[in-house]
């Protein structure tokens, strides 16, 4: 049995930047285990199964190790996949079932637009190992339901640290967003992402990190459109509209490879 997949850098308009995802577009759906067992050998951050179904299509996402709630940077390399495969026309919108109810992507000008549900931060304690994890005291901690967000006092701060990743994994939660104020003309602000605990020891752009940003930083900056750029070493631009409880995530992608599981 042959299986396609492709691979897609996502939140970048240049190959072997952003965040890659791999792609399986399922003609049957598999087992769980199988889809987990596939995610493990393609070791990326995320692998997405797409399976069409009703008006659109279920998608699920796992990484190396677990399956996850809520993915943006797999979400928009599985639309990518379907509209340069032809599945969907260019003006379509895509439907996708998900664990975190019904996410769309429509597409325009060479970016595509992901709406997803908003996880709005809320101010917590900082924990007592944190400052020691991260390697620099926080400005203040937020947290969702699943990340700790934490400000830091500069960007340079940001794009300059080193965590110890066994200390993060140890503070107990999904991830940690690290993120401050943009240092660059048309930057609103700048972030990193850290979730050694679901085998991701940096993700290099994390959308759905963005769904706490946007808030965050909306809320500081009064304003309802900004742009982020996540400042990993491969390095991503997200656009993000806030729309209520929904945030819309733009980005662009690039399909760098295509190939097949021979089982």
């Amino acid at each position: 049995m042959s299986d396609a997949y492709t691979i897609v850098d996502a939140f970048t308009a240049e190959p072997f930047r952003g965040n890659p995802a791999a792609v399986f577009v399922q003609n049957a759906p598999w087992s769980d285990e199988r889809m987990q067992l596939v995610a493990r050998e393609m070791n990326l951050a995320e692998t997405a199964f797409v399976l069409p179904e009703n008006d659109g299509f279920r998608l699920r996402w796992f990484t190396p190790l677990v399956e996850v709630e809520l993915c943006g940077h797999a979400t928009l390399a599985s639309a990518q996949v379907l509209f340069a495969s032809g599945m969907l026309a260019p003006e379509q919108t895509a439907r996708f079932y998900t664990r975190s109810g019904m996410l769309t992507a429509s597409q325009s000008g060479g970016w595509i637009t992901l709406n997803f549900p908003a996880r709005v931060p809320h101010p917590t304690e900082a924990p007592p190992t944190l400052a020691a994890a991260l390697g620099i005291a926080p400005v203040k901690v937020w947290r969702n339901d699943y990340d700790l967000l934490v400000e830091l006092p500069t960007a340079g701060d940001v794009r300059s640290l080193t965590p110890d990743l066994a200390a993060v994994k140890a503070l107990g939660t999904m991830g940690v967003i690290v993120t401050s104020a943009g240092d660059a003309a048309g930057i609103d602000f700048v972030s990193r992402y850290f979730a050694p605990s679901v085998g991701i020891n940096e993700d290099p752009v994390t959308g759905a990190a963005h769904t706490t940003l946007a808030p965050f930083w909306g809320e500081r900056l009064g304003k309802t459109q900004m742009t982020g750029f996540q400042a990993s070493a491969r390095g991503g631009t997200v656009r993000v509209t806030l729309q209520g409880e929904r945030v819309l995530l733009s980005g662009q992608a690039v399909i760098t490879a295509r190939g097949h599981l021979v089982v």
